[in-house]
């Protein structure tokens, strides 16, 4: 499983950002890596001119498995590692409900 972590350009700390979120999700993920191929995470900070907001850090979770769509999920929160734990709750459900509806056909 490939994981590939892209972070916008105002997020402090991008080298270290993108190593800790990719080896969380690859951890998170590890039970379908066997379905996998490749996971792309885009992170965001949606109003870094605007330093005021609430949940303004985007985490969306590309998930490309071996014969199907892609499966996409987003979530926002107040910083990067609630977005991301998030964003991986959100996949790791979606993952389970297209697998077993791909099982069952």
């Amino acid at each position: 499983m490939n994981i590939l972590v892209h972070t916008g350009n105002h997020m402090q700390g991008r080298e270290e950002l993108n190593v800790n979120v990719a080896d969380a999700i690859g951890r998170s993920l590890e039970r379908f890596s066997d379905r996998i191929s490749r996971i792309e995470v885009h992170l965001a900070d949606e109003n870094s001119s605007n330093k005021e907001g609430g949940d303004d850090k985007r985490c969306m979770i590309e998930a490309r498995l071996d014969g199907m769509q892609p499966i996409a999920v987003t979530h926002h929160a107040a910083s990067i590692d609630q977005a991301v734990r998030g964003a991986t709750d959100k996949i790791k459900r979606t993952l389970d409900h297209h697998i077993d509806k791909h099982r069952d056909h």
